[in-house]
């Protein structure tokens, strides 16, 4: 098993299936499939640079507390560092530089010239206030401003932040530098450049390879039966895409519980529902209530994890009666319960692929940031379906070419790319 010196620091609970080895297991099985130089591979495996910084705030009753904040940086060799930022209880250094890792091979994957990189803090943002949030946020781009920059590493949004967290992290940037940089950060307000589609991308992006694996076994996303774990940003976009395509959307959860019915939900009045009730689903009265473990293993057409990582394992991976799983969270799937899932015969949407919605849009802003021209949504939406259709056609090109399953071909596909180009431009000095 391939480990990074850079995180011996952290050693993972025993209990815990860790991202961090689980990515490691993909990288070394995509090595082994394209037959790589040992050298590149271990080059591959570690982090360019991982940061940690101390975020000391003061909390609304006057107590200063100390956070800290990561920002791992794990392969440059196509492009600046691309990856979220995301704020969370369950944030770790190793949970951090997975995403870095399987940041790298989507970009490849996807034909954007970027490298991985993530960062988080672990806190819960439900218990701090706006204005402890925005010193935070504040704090923590000050602390990184050596490390980030518009051809350097560009955050974006995830789990616990949004567009109002990368305003914030804009302006640090841009009065520290002394004029406005829009390139700083993607996922921000229109305002200030944010790219028109954004906050629909992740999701519009799931939408569009679960429409295409639907298409290519003859079947049609109108009437499709569709489970939803998470109706965060991205398990609502989703939601809401599929529904107005004609999909029936038959269960979604959120943390505190989830809600089904036979005939499909109707999704508007959801989405209205959950803004006024904290985010919740619970209490929907024109459904049932299940819960998030109930909900995994419901008949149905396609399952679609868009929660957290290691939600389908060994343990329950044998009572998952969905034909199709599309991974819009990372890591939704473990590396065990995968296998289990390709002997049954049911397709897995590998996460690099099913969620790269995301940044194929934030790479757009990036781009109208640094050209300062700007597009309309049709425009915006018709280049996010060309790259991620194009990138699912390769996919199963791939698959069918060398006999292996979607998650290995996407994966080599990715780590292939930037393999060559790592052999193309050689090692310094």
């Amino acid at each position: 098993m391939l480990s990074s010196s850079l995180l011996q620091l952290e050693p993972p609970t025993p209990a815990y299936i860790c991202p961090y080895e689980q990515a490691c297991s993909y990288l070394e099985e995509a090595a082994k499939e394209l037959k790589l130089d040992q050298g590149i591979l271990e080059v591959l495996s570690h982090p360019r640079k991982v940061v940690t910084v101390s975020i000391p705030v003061k909390r609304d009753n006057s107590e200063v507390q100390v956070l800290a904040g990561h920002r791992v940086q794990h392969c440059d060799i196509l492009g600046p560092y691309k990856g979220g930022i995301r704020y969370h209880p369950a944030v770790t250094l190793r949970e951090v530089s997975a995403l870095a890792m399987l940041m790298t091979w989507k970009c490849a994957l996807l034909g954007i010239p970027y490298g991985g990189a993530k960062g988080g803090i672990a806190l819960d943002p439900k218990r701090y206030s706006v204005g402890e949030l925005e010193r935070i946020t504040r704090r923590y781009t000050s602390e990184l401003i050596k490390d980030i920059g518009p051809a350097v590493d560009i955050p974006a949004p995830d789990m616990g932040t949004s567009a109002r967290e990368m305003a914030w992290m804009m302006d640090t940037y841009s009065v520290n530098v002394g004029h406005a940089v829009p390139g700083i950060v993607t996922g921000k307000p229109i305002s200030i450049g944010g790219s028109r589609g954004r906050e629909m991308a992740t999701g519009r992006g799931v939408m569009l390879i679960v429409r295409e694996a639907l298409a290519d076994t003859a079947q049609s996303l109108v009437g499709a039966r569709i489970a939803i774990q998470g109706f965060g940003n991205v398990g609502s976009a989703a939601a809401l895409l599929l529904h107005q395509a004609g999909a029936k959307v038959i269960a979604v959860s959120t943390g505190s519980g989830g809600i089904f019915c036979e005939d499909g939900l109707d999704i508007p009045v959801l989405k209205a529902y959950a803004a006024q009730n904290r985010k919740s689903v619970v209490g929907f009265l024109q459904a049932t209530p299940i819960s998030n473990a109930d909900l995994l293993t419901l008949p149905c057409d396609v399952l679609i994890p868009a929660a957290l990582e290691n939600q389908i394992t060994e343990d329950n991976v044998n009572q998952v009666q969905a034909k199709i799983i599309a991974e819009a969270a990372n890591g939704p799937v473990t590396l065990l319960a995968n296998q289990i899932l390709e002997a049954k015969g049911i397709t897995v949407l590998p996460d690099i692929l099913a969620n790269a919605g995301g940044v194929v849009v934030s790479y757009l802003e990036w781009v109208q940031g640094l050209s300062y021209v700007f597009w309309d949504e049709e425009r915006v939406n018709k280049e996010l379906e060309y790259l991620m259709v194009q990138a699912y056609r390769q996919v199963i090109q791939q698959s069918k070419i060398h006999q292996i399953s979607l998650r290995l071909a996407a994966y080599t596909l990715g780590v292939g790319r930037v393999a060559q180009a790592l052999s193309d431009r050689g090692l310094y000095p």
